[in-house]
């Protein structure tokens, strides 16, 4: 069911104060920056060999990123699996009585994605997306 570990989220308060350290210091490079305003989201992305980075900020104060931050602060927010086929990801994992926070696929920053409980992954926030 999982191709790869598309990548790694990183909830931020500023994407413009994190690159300092994941390109000044870290020496990434940025390669491109979404918004998704249904999400209240803006994320950066920075390619780690086959993988990438996401800083994820938000963009609105009731979104799931801005009460992450409230609550948690900064840090990992989840882990992204890539998936060839996101519908029959997601009614194999319910199948298996894995709790889903999205039963069906919503649109995001690249591909269609879905998220599945931390209740169900030891603690982990994880996603799923299927590439457009």
């Amino acid at each position: 069911m999982i191709k790869k570990i598309d990548h790694i989220a990183i909830a931020v308060h500023s994407i413009e104060e994190a690159l300092q350290t994941y390109e000044g210091a870290l020496g990434l490079e940025l390669t491109d920056v979404k918004e998704v305003p249904e999400r209240g989201v803006k994320a950066a992305f920075l390619p780690v060999g086959a993988s990438e980075i996401e800083l994820v900020e938000p963009i609105t104060a009731d979104s799931s990123i801005a009460k992450f931050l409230e609550k948690r602060g900064e840090g990992l927010h989840h882990v992204c699996f890539e998936v060839e086929d996101i519908e029959a990801a997601l009614q194999d994992l319910a199948a298996k009585e894995v709790q889903l926070i999205d039963t069906q696929p919503r649109q995001g920053a690249h591909g269609r994605v879905a998220f599945i409980h931390p209740k169900s992954t030891h603690g982990v926030l994880m996603e799923l997306i299927e590439k457009h």
